[in-house]
């Protein structure tokens, strides 16, 4: 019997849904009134956010299982704004609180800033349908 393979990992989720945040958001700057596809925009870099956050402790088990609790613990700080960041967003959206939507995807785009894509990327509109999914 061969190895077995896991291609979809916690790792390329989180990579794909930065990117994807990153599109969102620089969509996001674009809108000027709270419009359905700006409701799913904000929708979705919750959801997104609400992923990764839930992603850290399965990315970090196979550290603790060898013993390298100091990476695994930075790991889980260097990612512990994504959680608070899904939940303050959460909060807003429900709310409409657009000012306060605004400045939280603003801090998670600085969080960010390193995730580059590029212009012929193959993410589509993630974000189509995020609020109903909320």
């Amino acid at each position: 019997m061969s190895r077995l393979i896991k291609t979809d990992t916690v790792g390329r989720d989180r990579a794909r849904l930065t990117k994807a945040i990153v599109l969102a958001v620089r969509q996001l700057a674009k809108q000027t009134q709270a419009t359905p596809e700006a409701r799913d925009l904000a929708a979705f870099i919750f959801l997104a956010l609400r992923t990764i956050s839930e992603g850290i402790d399965e990315s970090v088990a196979a550290w603790e299982k060898r013993g390298y609790w100091v990476k695994a613990d930075r790991f889980r700080m260097e990612w512990m704004w994504a959680g608070q960041h899904a939940s303050k967003l959460r909060t807003a959206l429900l709310e409409e609180d657009w000012a306060g939507i605004a400045v939280l995807s603003m801090q998670t785009a600085q969080k960010l800033g390193k995730v580059r894509v590029s212009e012929n990327h193959r993410l589509g509109k993630p974000w189509v349908g995020a609020f109903r999914r909320l």
